[in-house]
């Protein structure tokens, strides 16, 4: 037997026996990452990118509900790296959510072994990096979840799954871009767009990137990895049928383009009922000044013709993207998992128990560029928030609800740790409200949440009148336009250290999201799982015994 066969089985049981409440019979899917440097040159430009067993973008991973994934990544930078898995609701088990509030950075060639089990979800995920600016040079990829044989979907089988990663890019290195932001000065517009890692160009030559044969019906995952910009997608001559956003199964409603918002995933199903010859697929940026596109090929397997130069056109205008918003609706009636705990899905029947309204701010603290809420603007200690928190050792290195859920007029951002106190299992309101000229978007990890209203203006109580409270979409991220706010409704039912954060990444990076703290007030194995035995240590928790603080 080969030392890695043995390897895989060691981390099988170890990780079984560590990981409390994981069904035997639940398979495991084991995959062994190298994170390096590699050179390429998407836009021209020769540039370092980071690479994940030689890939860029990096491998997609491929699941059914309930399998247990094992990820072991060897990290060969020079830098501390992490990976976080955006979207996979992990119950009961931040210690794998892979952001530098809850994980150690895993040191330059030093390996850790991420275990998460993708449990009652379905849909189309990214993971990226969370370190630094290292999202800006790749190491991103695909996450697909499918439904188990035994739970049916509301479409027929597709004859082929295609992953679709879009986003903007620069041409400088994540180093570079990290000194812009050191120094106090924004990174600007984005320097093109990619489509799965390459930048087409309409009339150039381009291999095709799937096949379809003519006829059949193909499922497409469509994600935004990029940084900044608000994307359109479109496939030339071909409607899209959106059939799933973010874990959730909706309305099939037919699109001619979708707007993909940064860190936003769909899924959509395309016939090949076109004549058969080549078509591109266009991606291009959205409230830019300047428009940025991209293209790709699909070809269909018996065609003899070339794509037409002239590409679809996109929309103009953000009221067209809040109008698209507003016919997303949840596909009730389709079999699939539903949002813990069970019955939440009647949403509109539990009372609200506190609301938070998150205002983004933006100043200069100590004369350099910063971001944040409610004029906090987040700073991640040495010490993981998670790791100080399960030590009992939180009031050494941070102060809970520093942010108040009321926005208060500041002029400066104050920079610390921003941990807000959740009560367990509470059924909460938080409003996004953007008061600048830009769009945002929002994720929350660990958790998918109702996105029951995006409008214009100012929030205020009255405006629940307006709130989808049948089926809006159960997600995990939302677009908050310019002038406008956006209302989510979820219970915090799953305990742990989840974060809230910009899915545009500079504004993340300077500070603006939180952690929210979800304690089990029983401290019981049936809420949270204990520390696993692989966890990194760092910062004033090094070399501490990792005790069982649940039972």
């Amino acid at each position: 037997m080969g030392s890695e066969v043995i390897l895989k089985l060691v981390v099988c049981f170890l990780v079984g026996a560590l990981t409390h409440g994981v069904r035997g019979e639940d398979p495991y899917l084991f995959f062994t990452w190298n994170v390096t440097y590699g050179t390429i040159s998407p836009l021209g430009v020769p540039q370092q990118a980071i690479l994940i067993n030689g890939q860029f973008p990096g491998p997609n991973i491929n699941s059914t509900t309930n399998n247990n994934v094992v990820v072991n990544v060897f990290n060969h930078l020079d830098e501390p790296f992490l990976l976080t898995w955006s979207g996979i609701q992990q119950r009961k088990n931040s210690w794998q959510d892979g952001m530098p509030g809850t994980n150690c950075p895993i040191p330059p060639g030093t390996n850790f072994t991420y275990h998460f089990q993708v449990k009652d979800q379905i849909g189309s995920y990214i993971y990226y990096p969370s370190t630094a600016m290292h999202r800006a040079a790749g190491g991103f990829g695909g996450l697909g979840v499918n439904s188990r044989p035994l739970i049916p979907v509301p479409y027929d089988e597709p004859a082929d799954d295609y992953t679709v990663l879009i986003g903007d890019w620069y041409t400088k290195s994540h180093k570079e871009l990290r000194g812009f932001l050191d120094s106090g000065r924004p990174l600007g517009r984005p320097d093109g767009v990619l489509i799965n890692g390459k930048a087409g160009k309409v009339g150039a030559k381009q291999e095709p990137l799937f096949t379809m044969e003519p006829g059949k019906t193909y499922r497409y995952r469509i994600c935004n990895v990029g940084l900044k910009a608000s994307l359109n997608f479109r496939i030339q001559g071909h409607e899209m049928k959106l059939v799933e956003m973010e874990g959730s199964h909706t309305i099939q409603n037919m699109y001619d383009s979708l707007d993909v918002h940064n860190g936003q995933c769909f899924t959509v199903l395309v016939t090949a009922d076109q004549a058969p010859k080549d078509y591109y697929i266009v991606a291009s940026t959205r409230f830019l000044k300047e428009v940025q596109t991209s293209t790709a090929i699909i070809s269909y397997s018996n065609g003899k013709g070339e794509a037409s130069p002239e590409l679809p056109p996109a929309p103009v205008g953000w009221a067209w993207s809040l109008n698209q918003f507003r016919t997303f609706r949840w596909n009730l009636t389709a079999s699939a998992a539903r949002p813990n705990p069970q019955g939440s899905y009647h949403y509109g029947a539990i009372n609200i128990t506190r609301t938070i309204r998150l205002v983004n701010s933006v100043s200069r603290a100590n004369g350099k560029l910063r971001y944040g809420f409610n004029g906090v603007s987040h700073t991640d200690p040495a010490t993981p928030l998670k790791l100080v928190e399960y030590f009992n050792m939180a009031d050494k290195v941070f102060k809970y609800d520093v942010m108040k859920d009321e926005p208060e007029k500041v002029t400066d951002l104050s920079v610390q740790p921003n941990v807000v106190n959740m009560t367990f299992r509470n059924f909460v309101e938080i409003i996004f409200e953007n008061h600048e000229k830009s769009i945002q978007s929002y994720h929350l990890d660990g958790y998918s949440f109702f996105a029951v209203a995006i409008e214009p203006g100012t929030w205020s109580p009255e405006k629940r009148m307006n709130y989808n409270l049948l089926d809006a979409i159960s997600r995990h991220t939302i677009q908050v336009f310019p002038k406008s706010w956006a209302a989510i409704l979820l219970t915090f039912d799953n305990a742990g250290m989840w974060n809230i954060r910009s899915e545009i990444w500079e504004r993340t990076y300077l500070g603006e999201q939180l952690y929210a703290s979800i304690l089990s007030p029983e401290k019981s194995l049936r809420d949270e799982y204990n520390i696993p035995e692989n966890t990194l240590l760092c910062g004033i928790v090094q070399g501490l015994p990792k005790t069982n603080s649940y039972t």
